[in-house]
């Protein structure tokens, strides 16, 4: 088999296609540029690699819904026991094939050894400073909110922190999680077919929602816009 383009050359024609596929798999979910680019992000959810978004979004919910059932250290020994458990059959497997042929074809892990996992300085600072601005905008719209500095604005948080003692009464936080992946992973494919009815059923509820907060916002004394 043809060695790809920077990275050794797997030995196992057997195992070809699984290799290379988790090959690509690990790299795309290993790199920190991958991370942030909303483009792989777009793909991901609109299952533009149906192999690719179901092994994630299948992991994903498989851990959200054990450690629902579990405590996190139980799942976290769990999935490390299975991971290593895998990684060891192959490597014994590939060990005695080896053996048995007379061949020597390396470490089978060698060319996940040679991801670079580690982030430099840069890519640091980056994170820092974009979680930096994150947090302070953050901070400076709860002081606005608690502080009351445009009324209309409180008593919508203050409704929808009511709404979320309820929805909190039902669901736990993983549940909420639970439901928040999959409509992530169903939402934008369901947008996607059917956007010219969803967007006219969004719009004419956009439009009446505006026209109830002018008239309340017209109402109530005190009440002003983020600008004023």
């Amino acid at each position: 088999m043809a060695a790809r383009a920077g990275c050794p050359e797997l030995v196992s024609p057997n195992s070809a296609d699984i290799e290379s596929y988790f090959y690509h798999v690990c790299q795309s979910l290993t790199r920190p540029t991958t991370l942030v680019s909303s483009t792989r992000v777009m793909e991901l959810l609109y299952w533009r690699d149906p192999r690719k978004t179901a092994v994630l979004s299948g992991s994903v919910l498989l851990l959200l819904v054990s450690l629902s059932r579990f405590s996190v250290l139980s799942v976290m020994a769990h999935v490390a026991l299975a991971v290593l458990s895998v990684t060891i059959s192959v490597r014994a497997y590939r060990s005695l094939l080896q053996a048995l042929q007379k061949t020597d074809g390396g470490h089978p892990f060698k060319s996940y050894l040679e991801f670079e996992v580690t982030l430099t300085p840069e890519q640091m600072s980056s994170y820092i400073e974009k979680l930096q601005l994150y947090l302070n905008s953050s901070l400076v719209e709860l002081r606005r909110l608690f502080l009351v500095q445009d009324l209309l604005d409180s008593i919508k948080f203050a409704v929808l922190m009511w709404l979320l003692t309820h929805l909190g009464a039902v669901f736990n936080g993983l549940t909420l999680l639970i439901l928040a992946v999959v409509a992530m992973f169903t939402l934008p494919v369901v947008y996607e077919k059917y956007q010219t009815q969803i967007d006219r059923c969004l719009g004419m509820v956009k439009t009446n929602v505006q026209l109830i907060l002018a008239k309340i916002k017209s109402k109530v004394p005190g009440a002003k816009t983020k600008d004023e």
